[in-house]
């Protein structure tokens, strides 16, 4: 019989209600305690008042756990360190005023200063931009009721259910503890160790080996609240909320090739293409669209609206668009502003709440005891970015770094010897919903929260066939880098409860002969779920080039009517328009002029943009057929399914790069070339390509 604690699938089969894994106990396994000593009797779950109740404050379980966590690294952000922001405001289209007494969210027209921080998870403040990984997506409201964050992350659901299991995702994301390495990726061992044994990340794990872990840029990313919050209106009334932005250039994302290739290329990419647009006018916009839902729909809900891993199709409650996001003014100091930006879930105005969603409830005392250490003490508050932009008055004093002159001899309440000083006011200030809660105080998890699987079957099933082979790559790519075979055998047996089709898949792809068994579930996959469009990029895909970028390759004797023509016609499609040549200096047209480039050929890899142009003479062809970047440059475009623009000339390069015909090779052989090949690049890559150039799983 293999030994319980070692065999990967018997690992899984103690299960609780909630559906979360429950270690066997025994064996070599030393009791784990606090840092006191005590004997911790359950590390899967927070204390809560009753198993769908909030959690208590009591819990000093999950209090020392996460504090010790959040104080870890000093003074870069243990998650999140590598970010991008700028300034903007926020403009209400509709008010909600039916719901909410928040006035952001209630006068229409109003615009409310921003400033919104972009991010990886994983990676320290030096990683790439565009590792696979989960993207931060956090907007601070310095609205006049105070400062309200929005603090999300561009996919909509998450790895655990609890925030009490945080801290181990992280530890089990991050670097290996006793090597250093790899750094901001989950492809080795402890990530997924972990995840075979969390089978509440099997959906989020969905997201992350899709697309949306590798987006084009943030400007075409998608972003989410996550959680499930409230809204409170003036008579008290409670409505459930999810908040979800939306980005006017449409979502993109690049291939995984072309991802690890730009990180040589440009680590910076996403920073630079955010500072870049909006130092050249071209705005990053998003649509603010809400999810409001009763009481009602939240009971006959198939799923649990308290859990984070999971989602409500936008078929079942449509988004309706409130507003719209423009961020338009970068940093004047990275340090000063990205960097001391802190963002905390509990920091909400009046007519917004919490739920009572555990993995929330946690997150509002992590965030605010990480910023006490990351910005070294309780005044961050006071540093100009984190100051609200209405009064703050209080009586908390002194501290680290006061930047703050108090005046008079009052700093308590109640008071009577001044007549001026602050007062609580019970109309205007926050209020948290009366809700009642009954039940036993305890360690557990809802019955509620035990599917794991079928909402990550739906998404599947919701991805264009492109998207689903990508899914299916990812995972064959993540667990090849893993060397423990009990692993690589767990999360098949999780993919199996998915889909045993998709579990084949991945097995083929690892060259994992054999039946693969299903995990134990508390709840069997449901298969009624409708696919949901909203889900897939390349199904709600709008043919545009606008905030994309188009490569011009030129050498010695290209036409520079042409480059002309073609910059004239980008820059009227809202595309930005970079030339390439051999020489930083650029190079010599046709008419003995010389015609300027941006990149010099090493330096501006096709990766860098979303289609490119060969525009060049037969002589040029000639030369850059015998240089290796010419040829990688051309090579990588079609391997990447871009659109490929060319004159006549270029045939040699394109021979030697291995290009073949097809309806993104487009020659610019006549008058009308420039506008077949702008149209044929709105489209997007050539995902008919795809399976010509690489194995499909």
């Amino acid at each position: 019989m293999p030994d319980q604690h070692t065999d990967p699938v018997a690992l899984l089969n103690h299960v609780g209600e909630g559906g979360e894994t429950q270690l066997p106990a025994g064996g070599d396994h030393p009791p784990m305690t606090t840092n006191q000593g005590v004997v911790i009797s359950d590390d899967e779950n927070s204390l809560k008042a009753n198993r769908r109740g909030p959690v208590l404050m009591e819990d000093f379980v999950l209090m020392e756990k996460i504090s010790h966590f959040n104080h870890e690294r000093i003074p870069e952000r243990v998650v999140h360190a590598r970010g991008a922001a700028a300034h903007g405001f926020f403009e209400l289209t509709e008010s909600l005023a039916e719901f909410t007494r928040a006035e952001v969210l209630t006068k229409v027209g109003q615009r409310t200063p921003v400033f919104t921080r972009f991010s990886t998870v994983a990676g320290n403040q030096g990683s790439a931009d565009t590792a696979r990984d989960v993207r931060g997506f956090a907007v601070k409201f310095y609205t006049q009721q105070g400062n309200w964050d929005l603090v999300g992350n561009n996919i909509p659901v998450f790895f655990i259910q609890d925030s009490i299991k945080f801290p181990d995702l992280i530890h089990a994301a991050k670097q290996e503890p006793d090597r250093g390495f790899p750094q901001a990726q989950t492809a080795h061992d402890t990530f997924w160790d972990f995840a075979s044994l969390t089978p509440e990340s099997t959906h989020m794990l969905m997201w992350i080996m899709s697309d949306r872990a590798i987006p084009r840029s943030y400007a075409m990313m998608e972003g989410f609240g996550v959680h499930t919050f409230r809204m409170l209106n003036e008579d008290g009334k409670s409505t459930y909320v999810k908040f979800h932005w939306r980005p006017k250039l449409g979502s993109q994302s690049v291939v995984w090739d072309e991802a690890l290739k730009i990180s040589g290329g440009d680590p910076d990419f996403h920073r630079r293409d955010l500072w870049d647009s909006i130092e050249a006018g071209n705005f990053p916009e998003w649509e603010l669209g809400v999810q409001l839902f009763d009481e009602a729909f939240a009971e006959k809900f198939e799923f649990d609206v308290l859990d984070a891993t999971k989602l409500i199709p936008e078929e079942q409650i449509p988004l309706r668009i409130i507003g719209r996001m423009v961020l338009d003014r970068n940093p004047d100091n990275y340090f000063a502003e990205t960097e001391q930006v802190a963002f905390c879930t509990s920091h909400v105005v009046p007519g917004i709440d919490f739920t009572n969603d555990p993995l929330l409830q946690g997150r509002n005392q992590s965030y605010l005891d990480t910023q006490l250490s990351r910005l070294g003490g309780p005044n961050f508050a006071q540093l100009p970015i984190n100051r609200p932009q209405c009064p703050m008055r209080n009586f908390q004093r002194d501290g680290h770094m006061a930047m703050n002159i108090p005046k008079g001899r009052v700093s308590y309440g109640p008071s009577s010897l001044e007549p001026t000083t602050e007062r609580a006011d019970p109309q205007a200030g926050f209020r948290s919903h009366p809700a009642r809660e009954e039940g036993d105080k305890l360690r557990a998890r809802s019955k509620t929260f035990a599917d794991h699987y079928s909402q990550a079957l739906q998404f599947f099933q919701s991805q264009t066939k492109p998207e689903q082979d990508h899914i299916v790559s990812a995972f064959v790519f993540e667990l090849s880098k893993v060397d423990t075979d009990a692993v690589r055998a767990r999360v098949l047996a999780q993919l199996a409860n998915v889909d045993p089709a998709i579990a084949q898949r991945v097995a083929a792809g690892l060259g994992h002969d054999g039946a693969i068994p299903k995990a134990p579930a508390s709840n069997p996959v449901r298969t009624d779920l409708k696919p949901s469009k909203a889900l897939s990029i390349l199904a709600k895909f709008e043919p545009t080039l606008k905030g994309r970028k188009i490569g011009c390759l030129v050498a010695d004797g290209t036409d520079p009517a042409l480059v002309l023509e073609l910059e004239k016609a980008a820059e009227t499609l809202g595309a930005f328009f970079k030339v390439i040549a051999p020489k930083v200096g650029g190079a010599k047209g046709s008419d003995g002029g010389t015609i300027r480039a941006d990149f010099q050929l090493a330096g501006g890899p096709s990766v860098l943009f979303d289609t490119v142009v060969l525009a060049v003479s037969a002589e040029g062809a000639k030369t850059l057929a015998k240089e290796a970047a010419a040829v990688a440059f051309v090579h990588d475009a079609f391997a990447h399914l871009k659109v490929i623009g060319h004159t006549a000339d270029a045939q040699p390069l394109l021979d030697k790069a291995g290009v073949e015909p097809d309806d993104g090779v487009v020659a610019l052989s006549d008058s009308k070339g420039t506008a077949r090949y702008l149209k044929q690049a709105s489209e997007g890559r050539i995902w008919d390509r795809e399976p010509k150039l690489r194995a499909v799983f």
